[in-house]
């Protein structure tokens, strides 16, 4: 079940001391203006550090676990930090890791998912990130930002940049949350890519 704005406002305003185990979102949205909004979703800002990436003198980027993946997980990227009132420019089809402003906490019975504004869509810019956010996932959110139009576009720090939609959890609530590497963070990572047990088998020639 998708959440409306308003029982979104009513979870938000729970007192910390009647549910322990609550949403929290910091800087908190405007509750009158989300009570009233009618939607279903909740704007979220862009943040002030952004990540680029390098270009290297190794041809293709390897997203395995070899040497050459190595190299690129820790020599690939760039740390940029743009402070309130200047502005980011991403020129066509430039790709860059954002952030959103917002620090947020998820309870064990809610689960979310980030999509781009279409506001910014018709201008070419596209925003994504891993679209799943699980229950338990607490920091701030990384963004991937796609400028596919054909002339530059400028963001800025605070700017709305995307909706986060809320889904309420069916079945018994367990202590099972998410625990992944980018739980707790505050800049936009690129994190890395691992060959699983499957993946090495295969790659090998092995039988499952």
């Amino acid at each position: 079940m998708i959440l409306k704005s308003h029982q979104v406002a009513d979870l938000l305003k729970s007192p910390p001391d009647r549910q322990r185990d609550r949403l929290i979102i910091r800087p908190s949205p405007n509750i009158d203006e989300l009570e009233k909004s009618g939607a279903a979703s909740v704007d979220l800002r862009l943040g002030t550090w952004f990540v680029s990436l390098r270009h290297t003198r190794f041809p293709v980027l390897q997203v395995d676990d070899t040497p050459t993946a190595a190299f690129n997980n820790s020599k690939l990227s760039k740390t940029h930090f743009v402070p309130f009132g200047k502005e980011f420019i991403l020129q066509p089809r430039g790709f860059v890791l954002g952030v959103t402003l917002e620090w947020v906490r998820f309870p064990s019975n809610l689960a979310a998912y980030v999509i781009g504004k279409s506001s910014w869509g018709r201008r070419g810019l596209i925003i994504a990130t891993a679209a799943g956010i699980h229950p338990g996932f607490t920091g701030c959110m990384t963004l991937e930002l796609t400028n596919v139009g054909e002339v530059p576009i400028a963001v800025k720090p605070g700017i709305r940049i995307c909706q986060l939609f809320f889904h309420l959890m069916s079945g018994p609530i367990d202590d099972l949350v998410d625990k992944s590497l980018f739980v707790g963070l505050r800049q936009p990572t690129l994190g890395k890519i691992e060959l699983d047990e499957t993946a090495r088998k295969l790659a090998k020639g092995q039988p499952l």
